[in-house]
């Protein structure tokens, strides 16, 4: 018995350090530990996506291949864009505009038990930035001059369409996702509210089914796992390249 009540507490520990780690403007303005960030983005996330908001934000249209360089190995992606369109088009989109090159893994959960790495924080690039102040970045929109986040996406198998801004939990669905947390998933981290992902992303280390429904796989490492293995806090991603299917990736259109 006490060995289940340890084990609960360990799950409640890493899914803590998940949630906290994300991106959040909320927490970025009131944390004031030495494990915060005093940077603030300039934006908030929005309740609930719509369909306008989702008009603005590249998608993709089937699937891309994605590697990252580690450590002097690559890391392959398999991103999903069939089941999850606008969570897969945010990253491949992002990869295009070398945002991740030079980013940092600042969060690399091992113990008690394997859980994630976790990166993408635009912070990072500063070499001065201090790793373990990572966590609270997000993605400024150059066009905008604001933060860009996305919606909560997960398609539960048997649906036509995804579900936007609800864990399948509040939506009252009983179904699972089509894109689980196996080993080497790729899903966006994020804070409480559920539109408030950006860039941060995190790879499993291992299968965490409690985590289905209510974070956004976006896609599967297919090569590479002995390289995520490996990687520790504070190692950078020396670059990231979309390899194929870029053909799949729509920007929305501006107006002029």
């Amino acid at each position: 018995m006490q060995i289940k009540i340890q084990r609960w507490l360990s799950l409640v520990f890493v899914v803590v350090a998940l949630v906290t780690g994300a991106c959040s403007t909320q927490e970025a303005g009131s944390q004031s530990s030495t494990n915060s960030s005093t940077a603030a983005t300039t934006s908030t996330p929005v309740a609930q996506a719509s369909s306008s908001q989702l008009s603005t934000l590249p998608r993709l249209e089937g699937k891309a291949t994605v590697v990252l360089k580690v450590n002097g190995s690559p890391i392959t992606i398999e991103v999903n864009g069939t089941d999850a369109p606008v969570t897969a088009g945010n990253f491949v989109d992002l990869v295009q505009r070398d945002v991740y090159d030079g980013l940092v893994f600042h969060r690399v959960v091992r113990e008690p038990q394997p859980f994630v790495v976790q990166g993408g924080d635009p912070q990072g690039k500063d070499p001065s930035f201090p790793v373990e102040g990572l966590g609270t970045g997000s993605f400024i929109d150059p066009d905008t001059s604001q933060a860009r986040y996305v919606p909560l996406e997960i398609k539960p198998e048997g649906a036509a369409e995804p579900i936007y801004s609800k864990t399948l939990e509040k939506a009252g669905v009983s179904k699972p996702p089509v894109l689980r947390h196996t080993r080497g998933a790729v899903a966006m981290a994020r804070s409480s509210p559920p539109d408030s992902a950006s860039s941060q992303f995190y790879i499993a280390l291992t299968e965490l089914p409690f985590l289905d429904g209510s974070y956004a796989v976006f896609g599967y490492v297919t090569e590479g796992m002995d390289v995520v293995d490996k990687i520790q806090q504070g190692d950078r991603i020396e670059s990231a390249e979309v390899t194929k299917g870029i053909e799949n990736l729509k920007k929305p259109q501006t107006s002029s």
